[in-house]
């Protein structure tokens, strides 16, 4: 056994996460077993570029009564629906045991529409019109900040049925709240705890402050790996890449990484459009790695509003960010679930993050259907 060389490739490991201080369990062996568990039905790719009973298409009534304007490009409302009140409740009763705890919480949830036609993704859209999305990003992040009592805003969209999409017309959400969420604040204390580390390498970039920034030090140590073998892509300031810790199997992890950024805020103009560029290679690629619209998650995370975080909390170590979690395991009909072990140890992949990265950068930049 001592004479065997690791592979990790093939040997089975753990991965450690320092973003989340946790850890994933790799069995790049697995991969080979064959599959007999859920299989999903086709994702349906013929799509009308207007549907009358889309409530997001422009003109269309949308399910609070409310009608949509003949809008050109982004469009954005809050929803009709937010899962947050606008304004403060009352502060919730005591309870008989501390460990029963309740916290009021408000802020606003907004919808903003990607496009006006109902039959195109991120993937699908020209780089002005993926510009015009990242614009209103930053003009909605910048607006809500603004808003007493907001110290977070979270930008998320969810893509495809399997995701719990409920309208194929591409949009995201962006909710803000007046605390700050479970898992960006758990990103904050990880990346508070490394700043004041002694482990950084001295030309990597750093906060204004000068303390180190563990996303700094990560995305240039991939940046500058020769051959970057988690590397998807990168433009003149953004990387795309699987990260080391990757849970599912094609996720991608978005980093500026020529400077510390804590916020979409604070891009340039040349920035902005290569996070407008980054998109667009990393979803045409999800698209022709099977053939379909490839579904998934992604969240930007950044900096909290500094005038109203708690007091603990650095809102300068802040790493602007972007998570994409795509469930597609084996093929655009077979995806990966977190149950079982994943839910009650800790989770669990079969590709490397080296494999899943490898694949995707094989795949052309140039969407398998015809462009827009």
């Amino acid at each position: 056994m001592d004479d065997l060389v690791f592979d990790p490739s093939s040997h089975t490991h753990r991965r450690y996460n320092p973003l989340i201080d946790e850890y994933v369990l790799v069995s790049p062996h697995r991969n080979k077993r064959p599959w007999l568990g859920q299989t999903e039905p086709p994702q349906q790719v013929v799509l009308p570029e207007f549907d009358p009973a889309c409530y997001l298409c422009p003109g269309n009534k949308r399910a609070g009564g409310q009608s949509n304007p003949r809008y050109t490009k982004t469009f954005v409302f809050e929803n009709d629906f937010s899962a947050l009140p606008s304004s403060p409740i009352p502060t919730a009763p005591s309870v008989d045991h501390p460990l029963l705890r309740a916290e009021p919480i408000h802020g606003s949830c907004d919808v903003v529409v990607f496009h006006p036609r109902h039959d195109v993704t991120l993937a699908r859209m020209s780089l002005d019109g993926l510009l015009n999305v990242v614009e209103e990003w930053k003009r909605v992040y910048e607006y809500r900040s603004s808003k007493p009592g907001i110290k977070y805003v979270q930008i998320f969209e969810n893509k495809g049925s399997m995701m719990g999409c409920s309208n194929p017309h591409p949009h995201s959400q962006v909710w803000s709240l007046s605390e700050i969420p479970s898992i960006a604040e758990k990103e904050l204390r990880a990346l508070t705890k490394y700043s004041l580390s002694e482990i950084a390498h001295s030309d990597s970039p750093r906060p204004p402050n000068g303390n180190p920034c563990l996303l700094c030090e990560y995305a240039h140590f991939e940046a500058n790996t020769e051959n970057g073998p988690r590397v998807v892509a990168k433009t003149n300031h953004w990387i795309a890449l699987v990260p080391w810790w990757a849970v599912w199997p094609f996720e991608v992890l978005l980093l500026p990484y020529r400077r510390h950024i804590c916020s979409i805020s604070e891009l340039t103009p040349e920035e902005t459009a290569c996070f407008a560029q980054i998109l667009s290679e990393v979803t045409v690629r999800y698209d022709n790695l099977f053939s379909c619209s490839f579904a998934y998650s992604m969240g930007i995370h950044q900096s909290p509003i500094s005038s109203k975080a708690s007091g603990d909390i650095d809102t300068s170590i802040a790493h602007l960010h972007v998570h994409l979690l795509p469930p597609l395991l084996r093929s655009a009909s077979v995806r990966k679930f977190l149950v079982g072990f994943e839910l009650m140890a800790e989770p669990q992949r079969d590709l490397t993050p080296e494999q899943g990265a490898a694949r995707l950068r094989e795949c052309s930049s140039t969407h398998y259907l015809s462009s827009i």
